[in-house]
């Protein structure tokens, strides 16, 4: 019996339905940001990793990090959730891993005010003769200038709201991105719970861990003197504001 004609027809459109779901397919995974589709790193090299996450303000605006925090130890990266007036001793406490050799790549996330503080951490950091491989901060409440650097520090804040560029001080040494990301629906309250900043930042993260190899970049020897700054940490002097 002679096939029908509307379906010989039919049949003759099947390969070029596969051909164009093919496409489709194709243009999807090229539209996946590259943040998403980095792999993670091995398991050695985020067990040698100690990423610091610095809330807000009043401890309760910050929440978001505490997840990226989750994902970071699902991936066996070593991680410390902390309040951002705890800085200091933070600092202290990643030199003395750095130097025992339990740690050999450290990375500094910081919300709000805890964003604030991430320039005087390493400084600190810098001073005990530790490099920071990586410094992200998520909408910076306040004028924040760099004189010590990380090898690489990523300022996301959102330029209609209250975040604040990171100005570079002069003989910086390492690499300032700012990311303006106003426009995008993230809020200064939100910005550290969106699923898609979340993702860059673990992307980023994650990026940093698998170049950990490398040296971490040019810190101050320790005891050297710094960089003129204020005489007091903008931290501390600022306002409480988240």
């Amino acid at each position: 019996m002679r096939p029908n004609g509307r379906h010989t027809a039919g049949a003759s459109q099947l390969p070029a339905l596969r051909v164009w779901a093919i496409c489709l397919l194709l243009l999807s995974a090229v539209a996946i940001s590259p943040t998403t589709a980095r792999a993670a790193p091995s398991q050695s090299a985020a067990a040698t990793t100690h990423v610091y996450l610095l809330r807000g303000v009043l401890n309760i605006f910050s929440l978001g990090l505490d997840t990226i925090g989750s994902r970071l130890q699902a991936q066996g990266v070593q991680v410390t959730v902390a309040n951002f007036v705890s800085w200091s001793s933070l600092a202290d406490e990643a030199a003395a891993d750095y130097r025992a050799g339990r740690v050999k790549t450290i990375v500094l996330v910081g919300h709000s005010s805890g964003a604030t503080a991430l320039p005087d951490m390493i400084a600190k950091l810098n001073q005990l003769g530790v490099p920071v491989k990586l410094a992200i901060g998520l909408d910076s409440v306040f004028k924040t200038r760099l004189s010590t650097g990380a090898e690489r520090y990523i300022n996301i804040y959102i330029g209609d709201g209250p975040g604040e560029p990171v100005r570079a001080a002069a003989g910086l040494r390492g690499k300032l991105d700012n990311v303006d990301v106003r426009g995008t629906g993230v809020g200064h309250i939100s910005i550290d719970k969106s699923e898609a900043i979340q993702r860059r930042v673990i992307g980023e993260i994650d990026a940093a861990i698998m170049r950990s190899r490398a040296p971490a970049g040019p810190v101050a020897e320790p005891g050297a003197p710094r960089a003129p700054r204020q005489a007091r940490s903008a931290a501390a002097t600022a306002p409480a504001r988240n």
